[in-house]
């Protein structure tokens, strides 16, 4: 399997990833930081991925999400934006009527174990 699909893979199969420079323990850039700050405040488990260890990984990735620009939130395999999008989302509450679904979907998923 080739990073392009593993990537795909990862998308698809992670309830909420974030594409960032650093980790969310260490954010590498500003516009990551504010994004792992957005998201920390819903109290939310998500995986992150630090496009720094392969500049590979955000080549395959942009190419994957048509998106320029790091970091990149997916949410149940969709694109949800960049820092931009995703602190507008934030402010305005729409982030998290879309964290809160995804979070339905997680304790649904622990009860089928």
């Amino acid at each position: 399997m080739d990073l392009k699909e593993q990537i795909k893979g990862e998308i698809e199969e992670t309830p909420i990833i974030l594409y960032m420079k650093g980790t969310k323990e260490m954010p590498m850039c500003g516009f990551s930081n504010a994004v792992v700050q957005a998201l920390n405040t819903y109290g939310i488990e998500y995986k992150d991925v630090n496009v720094l260890e392969d500049p590979e990984i955000r080549v395959k990735l942009s190419e994957l999400s048509n998106w320029p620009t790091i970091p990149q939130l997916f949410v149940k395999g969709q694109l949800i934006g960049g820092c931009d999008i995703t602190l507008e989302l934030h402010q305005n509450g729409e982030l998290a009527n879309i964290l809160g679904k995804v979070e339905v979907v997680q304790k649904n998923t622990q009860y089928d174990l």
